[in-house]
């Protein structure tokens, strides 16, 4: 496969949990109703609070919403309902679709732009952020904002190759921005840059690019990809 190499113009990002926190309280998610609130996951809530740091003050905005297991657990709990011939909630059942979190954050800010869900194994995360760079190449006047959330697959699924690890990321693509990140996908075998950080799963990489303006890796555990980021001019 040939190399593939993209930049994306990184004009707001932001994380959950927060750089350098090891907070485990329940993300500030005042903006969505109460009702609502309650009945959302961890995940969406996270996924929720960075793409509202984003683009709070941003009235429109296209979405890519990126998630290797998405709603997997709710998703999981409702199998296990079904099992013990118990009735499905509605609720629980509209709220286990991928694209869950992009149609609550929508209707949240009543903005009726487009918005897309990645869910591409262990590459979700940088196919996503090609998907964001061809949409914004696309239409530099309308602003993207890239949203991945993921958490790790319930244990009753047993050992998963490259698992996710609890994150939440946002990056707005804007033309205000004041910086960039690099994106590269390599072949296999190819060499990373020397000086860069080499990092367990592809959000810790893409957040280390961002946080510390420095070059990070991620490489797939079968030796098939290797992607890397580093932190733009």
């Amino acid at each position: 496969m040939p190399d593939l190499h993209w930049t994306i113009p990184v004009a707001r990002w932001s994380c959950w949990p927060a750089v350098g926190s090891d907070s485990v309280s329940s993300p500030d998610l005042g903006f969505i109703e109460p009702m609502v609130r309650r009945r959302l996951s961890t995940l969406s809530k996270s996924a929720l609070k960075v793409a509202h740091d984003c683009v709070a003050d941003v009235p429109h905005a296209r979405i890519v919403f990126a998630s290797r297991h998405g709603e997997l657990r709710r998703t999981a709990g409702i199998l296990a309902d079904i099992e013990n011939a118990e009735p499905v909630s509605p609720t629980a059942f509209s709220l286990s679709v991928l694209n869950a979190m992009s149609g609550v954050f929508s209707i949240a800010r009543g903005d009726t732009s487009p918005a897309i869900a990645v869910s591409a194994g262990p590459a979700t995360l940088g196919l996503a952020l090609l998907e964001a760079h061809a949409q914004y190449t696309a239409n530099p006047a309308s602003p993207v904002l890239l949203v991945y959330a993921d958490e790790p697959a319930d244990a009753r699924f047993g050992a998963v190759v490259d698992e996710v690890d609890e994150r939440a990321l946002a990056i707005l693509l804007d033309g205000t921005a004041t910086g960039s990140l690099v994106c590269s996908h390599s072949a296999p075998g190819e060499a990373a840059a020397q000086n860069a950080s080499p990092m367990t799963t592809q959000s810790q990489a893409v957040l280390h690019s961002l946080a510390t303006r420095t070059t990070s890796t991620w490489l797939h555990a079968g030796g098939t990809w290797t992607w890397q980021w580093r932190e733009g001019l």
